[in-house]
């Protein structure tokens, strides 16, 4: 019996007309659809008629899940993964499913759509060409600002994420480790009814947090200018 194969099928970010016929050709193909929160995948399969069944597969369960569905994958049974929302294995456990299938010789197909990170950085009006996606920072602040003082010479484009309740204190150690001076570009709810782009200096953006003009809720992607090269001669 040949094996099965995986898909990785981008979903939308936040507005549901931006999934590919492809993506919801293949839910409603495969024998499972692997999804973060049964919940979020349910308002998508609702709307556009998807019956397949799906199973949790998060941080949590997926040392236990990932020995179950690779038996199935090479039982012959196609998955397709999902995450929450965007494109799955960037910053999710999707990483984890792939690595134990290509270690199995399991074919894997990618089906793209949305990223949020990449829909921030072309409408950034920042270079394009060179630029590296930091995810989240860590959590502790020693770790934190030396993870920033080790970007303060970072010359491509820098993506990050992060949350409404960390926001503030973010773009202060930005100010503090890049300079108030350095543009950068915040998108909150990207796709979204009550999506928001603000583009300016460090310093700039953290006053328009501080003054109430830009709301800290939702969906945050902040896209930072790199550090300029300066030629001589």
């Amino acid at each position: 019996m040949s094996s099965g194969r995986l898909y990785l099928v981008a979903t939308p970010i936040g507005n549901l007309g931006d999934i590919t016929l492809r993506a919801i050709e293949v839910l409603k193909s495969v024998d499972l659809v692997v999804c973060e929160d049964t919940r979020y995948s349910a308002r998508l399969f609702k709307a556009y008629g998807i019956k397949t069944r799906c199973d949790s597969y998060h941080d949590f369960n997926k040392e236990k899940k990932t020995p179950k569905l690779i038996r199935l994958l090479l039982n012959g049974k196609h998955l397709a993964l999902i995450s929450d929302a965007g494109t799955p294995g960037i910053q999710d456990p999707a990483y984890y499913l792939v690595r134990e299938a290509i270690a199995q010789g399991i074919e894997i197909t990618a089906i793209p759509g949305p990223t949020a990170i990449i829909s921030a950085l072309i409408i950034s009006g920042l270079p394009t060409d060179r630029f590296v996606f930091e995810g989240f920072l860590p959590r502790r602040q020693g770790k934190r600002k030396k993870r920033i003082q080790e970007l303060k010479e970072e010359t491509r484009t820098m993506i990050f994420c992060e949350s409404p309740q960390r926001i503030k204190r973010t773009l202060q150690e930005f100010l503090e480790g890049f300079g108030p001076d350095r543009k950068m570009v915040m998108a909150r709810e990207l796709t979204k009814m009550h999506e928001q782009i603000k583009r300016g200096s460090i310093s700039e953006i953290l006053s328009a947090l501080n003054n109430g003009e830009i709301i800290p809720k939702g969906e945050i992607v902040v896209v930072v200018e790199g550090r300029k090269i300066c030629r001589h001669g």
